[in-house]
């Protein structure tokens, strides 16, 4: 069992550098319930963790359950730069990393005058807290997301996130509804397309080649974000459910849960303090983090942002005024 790497992923809470009064931004109203984008998925029973013993032990990837889900909807894709641009042009959203006044950003790209190097994530160094670093300037002041609609947003929060879901009549994917739907059918699998990394040779998603921290040769083709339609979609039609950004899910986070998790539709616990984050980024790699594989599970506390943070969306298959999942998570993310 490897030892817990927490820190590659994604920087354990947001620096706060406040500009602004942290008040949270208003929920804009949910619009009618939409399935644009998305796929729909029979639901129906799977096992759900990790089958390898591969996984952090502090991550709670076991033990390996039976979980049954009813049929739902899940976004083809990681929500985009534009798909974002339209959401806040729409409702004024300010992010939490704007509010904050700063986001992590990775060492090697960060892009920005030296006085807005706030230092870097205690322990972690490939982590600096970089002032004005957010989703429309991902490496920093000097940066914009010009030529980059189509990637996936980033430096956005759980709470980001979930505004995003409302405004949209969508909903963040319960953590069970994203492994299913990142599986594509493979029972059993380490990853979305088999249990080889690299079949023929090919690279399969966006995480690091190299030397983690300091040498990533990019053999995959990307340093930082990819497009969201990069490399192929999994037997569900699904892309990039491995590397390229870590994506927020519905659940509040505990190692110990899959002990009890309900083999219906399950939700994650009660309360937490952070909530549950799936698939890995473009900063994974097998020496420090191999959290790129399915079954794989990380959190955050729901304000952090950074530069591999993203997410999608889900629905039920049925509207949210049926009672079901979408409704009672809507009600959870107005809490």
């Amino acid at each position: 069992m490897t030892s817990h790497h927490p820190s590659c992923c994604t920087p354990a809470g947001t620096p706060v550098t406040l500009t602004v009064p942290p008040v949270p931004t208003a929920v804009p109203d949910a619009r009618e319930r939409s399935t644009r984008g998305q796929v729909r998925l029979p639901g129906g029973e799977f096992a759900m963790g990790d089958a390898f013993d591969e996984g952090y032990r502090a991550d709670g990837e076991t033990p390996v359950h039976p979980v049954r889900l009813k049929p739902f909807h899940i976004d083809e894709t990681a929500v985009t730069n534009a798909q974002f641009a339209t959401f806040v042009k729409a409702t004024g959203h300010v992010t939490d990393a704007e509010r904050h006044g700063s986001s992590a950003v990775f060492h090697l790209v960060v892009d920005a005058p030296f006085a807005d190097v706030l230092g870097d994530a205690a322990g972690t160094p490939w982590w600096i807290n970089v002032r004005g670093a957010h989703w429309r300037r991902p490496e920093g002041a000097r940066s914009d997301i010009g030529g980059r609609q189509n990637h996936p947003v980033v430096h956005v929060s759980w709470n980001d996130a979930a505004a995003y879901a409302r405004w949209a009549g969508k909903r963040l994917p319960t953590e069970a509804e994203w492994e299913y739907a990142a599986r594509g059918g493979l029972a059993g699998r380490r990853y979305a397309w088999g249990d080889d990394l690299t079949p023929d040779g090919r690279w399969r998603c966006n995480i690091w080649q190299g030397r983690f921290p300091h040498t990533n040769t990019a053999e995959d083709g990307h340093l930082t974000t990819a497009p969201v339609k990069s490399y192929r979609p999994n037997g569900f039609g699904l892309w990039n459910t491995a590397g390229n950004v870590w994506e927020w899910c519905a659940d509040w986070f505990s190692p110990t849960y899959y002990a009890h998790s309900a083999p219906e539709d399950p939700r994650g616990p009660d309360t937490g303090t952070a909530r549950v984050l799936r698939g890995g980024s473009y900063l994974c790699h097998d020496s420090y983090c191999n959290r790129y594989r399915v079954a794989a599970r990380s959190s955050n506390t729901p304000e952090s942002s950074s530069a591999n943070l993203g997410f999608r969306c889900a629905n039920d298959s049925s509207s949210p005024e049926s009672g079901g999942v979408a409704g009672a998570l809507q009600r959870g993310d107005e809490a």
